[in-house]
């Protein structure tokens, strides 16, 4: 299925209706006086929050919309039928923007929240409102107002209680396989996961989370370099991070090395993702044995003046994966309590990971645009992703499967 995370469309609210000029006229009823009704308002757009939408293609094939027209004032003091509203769906995680001024104009984050985006015009006044003592036959009218016209910029961050952090191949795919049902492509070859999945990880009957895969980070990455970065702002919604570490890499590379060259990544692209909570979790510990795989961490873990929260597992024979999720379901469990309590602020307090992600998004907006201009001939992204759209959005194909 097609996934898009960002979008622009053009809203345009209904006119209002005019007013209308008339005087009644009935047998037996000289000069009956002014009965020009009022018209109707304009409709205006509202934005809905829709959980069962997890993207922004829709609006590829259909980038405007236009709310219905308010209806004219009619004879005998008649008022005109007022527009009908729009109400436009999307999916929970939507931030809009304003297109024209890059102003940050809200999220809808919650099933049925509705927000008014395009205010339509209000009606135009019939004869009959400017009848005075001194006018007895008034042939002023005015006419509805004009609808607002909104060029808006959607950017879908998936909602996820946990994010997945690690260089290529470190494993992440092969966790989220094994500890929830989605069945993201696993090889053994570097940026296998070339798009986001999501996965929900079931704790008994009656506890869950949402685990997000994200493609693998590698060095340069907040500069451009791969394709992981094109997806971070898709971990600026989760409570937790594991970062993964792979404890014998193939490459020969210390594993230490490599968790810094992520750490220092994240600090350069958000520093509010960056403070979030974060646990380590080794990973392919059935490559050596126990007595081995206990000694490596060891030594990683004091090389890096780790203290706590650190894990190791085997994805594929499914050793440590259980303490894992545990540990996550209870973390989140405190967290949700501490926040019913008013103990703990929100995912994003002030909305610093929002404007951090935003202005790297105008950043990356303004790096394709200049590229386009100076090479026309080149309309795709970096990394093979699909050609853009004449919005500029990245066109992306995700396997979803909670």
């Amino acid at each position: 299925m097609k996934f898009i995370d960002e979008a622009s469309i053009k809203l345009e609210a209904g006119k209002g209706g005019n007013g209308c000029l008339s005087f009644r006229r009935e047998k037996y009823i000289d000069k009956g006086g002014p009965d020009g009704g009022d018209g109707g308002n304009g409709g205006s757009i509202y934005l809905v929050g829709d959980d069962a939408l997890n993207t922004l293609v829709d609006f590829r094939f259909q980038p405007r919309y236009r709310a219905e027209t308010g209806g004219h004032g009619r004879g005998k003091d008649m008022t005109g039928a007022k527009g009908e509203d729009l109400y436009i769906k999307v999916p929970l995680g939507t931030s809009i923007f304003d297109d024209d001024t890059e102003e940050y104009l809200g999220d809808v984050s919650n099933i049925e929240e509705t927000v008014l985006f395009a205010k339509g015009g209000y009606h135009g006044l019939g004869n009959v409102r400017f009848k005075s003592s001194t006018n007895r036959a008034p042939r002023q009218t005015t006419n509805g107002e004009v609808g607002e016209v909104k060029n808006l910029r959607l950017e879908l961050k998936l909602l996820a209680d946990i994010g997945l952090l690690g260089l290529p191949n470190a494993g992440k795919s092969t966790l989220i396989r094994s500890v929830s049902a989605a069945r993201p492509k696993v090889a053994d070859y570097p940026f296998t996961t070339l798009v986001p999945n999501l996965g929900v990880v079931r704790i008994g009957n009656e506890s869950s989370f949402v685990i997000a895969d994200i493609p693998g980070l590698i060095e340069g990455a907040a500069d451009g370099a791969g394709l992981g970065v094109q997806f971070l702002k898709h971990l600026s919604r989760t409570r937790l991070l594991l970062h993964l570490l792979d404890i014998a890499p193939v490459d020969g590379s210390d594993p230490a090395e490599n968790f810094l060259t992520i750490e220092n990544e994240l600090k350069k692209y958000s520093e509010g993702i960056a403070n979030k909570d974060r646990w380590v979790v080794f990973t392919k510990t059935d490559l050596m044995s126990e007595e081995e795989a206990s000694t490596r961490v060891s030594e990683i873990v004091s090389q890096l003046g780790l203290s706590d929260h650190v894990f190791k597992i085997s994805a594929i024979t499914g050793e440590g994966t259980a303490e894992l999720t545990e540990s996550i379901s209870q973390y989140l469990q405190a967290i949700r309590e501490a926040e019913a309590a008013g103990d703990v602020p929100g995912y994003d307090p002030g909305g610093l990971i929002r404007e951090e992600v935003h202005q790297h998004s105008l950043q990356r907006r303004a790096e394709r645009w200049a590229r386009r201009h100076q090479d026309p001939a080149e309309d795709e992204d970096e990394g093979g992703v699909e050609s853009e759209s004449e919005s500029g959005d990245d066109n992306i194909q995700v396997h979803y499967e909670p």
